[in-house]
């Protein structure tokens, strides 16, 4: 009895040392399938993670930002379309009698030009040899009529006469006529001592046209002069003299090789 007991015994003490031998070479396999060097990579891998996770986190912070800043953009846009039908009212309903600054012509003298020469003695020794006559008359000039056209004018028109003219291109081209006219005028009135050669030419030739009886007392500027911005000699901007002659605004006329054009004052 005391024999069987003993064999058995050793029967289990060998199964567990063939279990233990059986556990230690697994864990030898796996080992050998996972190296220490993977410890490396899974520490790179956890690294990215959490970069990833920091982005994450900024982009929904910034998203928020945008989302909490959307009312106030739309506030911001009503208010700019609010204000500019506001503008564009203003400009379609603006009067003909408003006060507009004319463009001084740049006649290449030191007192028509301050960039020229900015000594003041030259302008006041200039000043006091003209004679006291000549600044009451520049006083006295009244301005050239600047009478911008209203939304009801131009629909009144014909389809054909109209085309595709807008309100702005009509009105801009009236403030040019006006800075021709404007200049033309300055010409007219300015001494020779004042005025560049090839200027004072055309000086006389205006001062001859301002003479005759068509034009005596109006402002007028010559087809020559039409040389923009807004108003140029192409198929728009005769439509637009052909559109202004039709509402009153200017008349024509010729005098010797020249196409005179007339801004013609209220009745």
């Amino acid at each position: 009895m005391d024999v069987k007991k003993a064999g058995s015994s050793l029967d289990s003490l060998i199964s567990s040392f063939n279990t233990r031998i059986a556990e230690l070479q697994e864990l030898v396999i796996a080992r050998n399938m996972y190296p220490a060097s993977s410890i490396a990579d899974l520490s790179a891998v956890d690294a990215a993670v959490k970069a990833m996770e920091l982005q994450v986190h900024a982009i929904k912070d910034r998203l928020r930002e945008e989302i909490q800043a959307i009312p106030k953009a739309k506030k911001l846009i009503d208010a700019s379309l609010q204000q500019q039908r506001i503008l564009q009212n203003m400009s379609a309903h603006v009067s003909s009698h408003v006060p507009q600054r004319m463009p001084m012509m740049n006649f290449n003298t030191s007192c028509f030009l301050p960039e020229a020469s900015k000594q003041e003695p030259d302008c006041r020794s200039l000043k006091l040899e003209e004679p006291a006559a000549l600044p009451k008359e520049k006083k006295g000039r009244s301005p050239p009529p600047l009478r911008f056209i209203t939304s009801d004018e131009l629909d009144s028109l014909s389809s054909y006469m109209k085309g595709r003219l807008t309100l702005e291109k009509v009105n801009a081209a009236i403030s040019d006529m006006a800075s021709y006219a404007e200049t033309n005028a300055q010409l007219i009135s300015a001494p020779k001592k004042k005025l560049a050669e090839n200027v004072w030419e055309k000086a006389l030739e205006l001062r001859d046209i301002a003479t005759t009886e068509a034009v005596k007392g109006k402002h007028f500027f010559l087809e020559m002069d039409i040389k923009g911005p807004s108003l140029k000699l192409d198929n728009t901007g005769k439509a637009i003299l052909t559109v202004l002659r039709h509402l009153g605004r200017i008349s024509e006329t010729r005098i010797g090789p020249h196409r005179v054009i007339i801004l013609l004052k209220p009745q």
